[in-house]
């Protein structure tokens, strides 16, 4: 499989394996299927394992696999959504969230660690759920003050190589992390033909999430592609049940002609999403929501066979990215 440079981590597959479908996240799967998804996945040349304790049974299902004895190569990461603690909590709660994935994936230390938190100004209020959003929400006093020492601290302790941010939150706040002069080492950007982030998305300002991944490149921080499909929204059925209010319900009714399109000439949505997100400039990875072999092989599919810029024309012509 292709390789692509990866910050501080060196080269790494253009696929990542994720660990909400493997953890049993995203729809029905077996937990022996999953195993055989992380074995076929490492057979392809997948050298990148993105995991997280709120993917169900993603980390214990590691753990069994590999018995503490990752194979040659293999990267791991994990992450914890911190929102806004009192600042003398921050360290304890990042440093016992690590601590449980470690053990729980049977390793020593992870290669990313990353904050899963929306980041904010610390006098922003967010359009949807305000009333929730130190929970889901790390202002950035905190982010700055508490997260990036204690993400420092794990390092110099040798518990992670490096860390980085979700960037699915503020766009300016997050770009304000990227040019920041403790910057991370890697963002997990939004990377799909709608330009959404779905349910993830709090805020009522535009997305931006090309422009995240613009100046991650011009500040040298790493891009992990995330939501290729857009949780379902670009495959020719979600896997699940959705309410009629739900942002990814909202995506896919906004993706029909995209489907049309995909129909017309013959391709698989999912598998187009995924060439589309695999050739989007300055992401030298893509993560990866699938949650069983067949799945697998179609990304796999999509990696082999570059998307031709004529159609991915033809894709952008449809008008579906949100402002």
């Amino acid at each position: 499989m292709k390789k692509n440079k990866f910050g501080p981590l060196g080269e790494v597959s253009v696929l990542t394996l994720g660990g909400g479908g493997i953890g049993q996240a995203w729809g029905e799967t077996s937990r022996e299927e999953c195993v055989a998804t992380i074995h076929a996945a490492l057979d392809a040349g997948i050298d990148l394992l993105d995991t997280a304790p709120m993917y169900r049974n993603c980390e214990a299902i590691v753990g069994e696999t590999f018995a503490g004895k990752l194979p040659k190569g293999l990267r791991i990461t994990t992450k914890y959504g911190l929102g806004t603690p009192a600042p003398s909590e921050v360290e304890k709660l990042l440093t016992a969230s690590l601590e449980k994935s470690l053990a729980t994936m049977r390793v020593d230390r992870v290669d990313i660690f990353f904050l899963h938190s929306n980041i904010c100004d610390d006098d922003y209020v967010y359009a949807r759920r305000p009333d929730m959003q130190d929970q889901f929400a790390t202002r950035w006093s905190i982010y700055a003050e508490c997260v990036i020492p204690t993400f420092e601290k794990l390092k110099q302790a040798g518990k992670i190589a490096t860390w980085g941010i979700t960037g699915s939150g503020v766009p300016d706040t997050i770009i304000r992390a990227l040019r920041h002069d403790k910057k991370p080492a890697y963002v997990q950007a939004v990377t799909n033909l709608l330009d959404s982030a779905g349910s993830l998305r709090r805020y009522a300002e535009p997305a931006k999430p090309r422009e995240i991944i613009r100046v991650a490149n011009e500040e040298g921080v790493g891009v992990l592609g995330i939501r290729a499909v857009q949780a379902g929204a670009l495959t020719a059925a979600v896997d699940r049940e959705l309410s009629p209010n739900n942002p990814d319900r909202a995506d896919y009714d906004r993706a029909a002609p995209f489907r049309a399109l995909a129909a017309e000439i013959a391709e698989d949505p999912a598998v187009l999403a995924h060439r589309y997100a695999l050739a989007m400039p300055g992401v030298p990875t893509v993560i990866l929501g699938v949650k069983n072999r067949a799945e697998l092989a179609q990304c796999i599919d999509a990696a082999a066979r570059p998307l031709d810029a004529a159609i991915m024309a033809r894709i952008d012509a449809l008008g579906l990215r949100l402002v």
